[in-house]
């Protein structure tokens, strides 16, 4: 799916592993520097869709649909240095489980990634993530999701 952005377009795709039927990619993130502006944009267009805010907090509003599948976030750069290509970018894959988790963010150090955040519990009941850069300084999230 193409979507037009203020900066460009997106594309937004998801694709569906062999290996215990898991996701490759849980949700895309898009930066902003006017978190109201994005929001209204992103509300009216993937409204368009079926999809609407999920959840967030001020800084993050998260995407999708009821039925579950990739979300696309739009967030303020959490180092709240201004939002350019790149900040603000990021590609989240599912563990699975928060032992999925702890294992991806493992591996992707002993492969030579660089840490961004250890595993751990991001929004209580909800969230669990853990982030690293990889060896071209993309960033990763791999995480665990509960909703409802």
């Amino acid at each position: 799916m193409l979507a037009r952005t203020a900066g460009g377009l997106a594309c937004i795709i998801t694709l569906e592993s062999q290996q215990e039927d898991l996701p490759v990619l849980a949700y895309t993130t898009i930066g902003t520097s006017d978190m109201d502006r994005a929001t209204a944009f992103y509300d009216a267009l993937l409204a368009e869709i079926g999809g609407a805010q999920l959840f967030g907090m001020d800084r993050i509003k998260f995407y999708g649909t009821p039925g579950g599948g990739a979300m696309l976030a739009i967030c303020i750069p959490y180092d709240e240095k201004p939002h350019e290509r790149g900040n603000g970018w990021m590609v989240a894959i599912p563990g699975g489980s928060k032992e999925g988790v702890d294992r991806l963010y493992a591996r992707a150090l002993e492969l030579g990634a660089t840490d961004e955040g250890p595993p751990g519990d991001r929004i209580p009941d909800v969230f669990y993530g853990a982030y690293v850069r990889d060896p071209d300084g993309n960033k990763i999230c791999f995480m665990e999701m509960k909703l409802g």
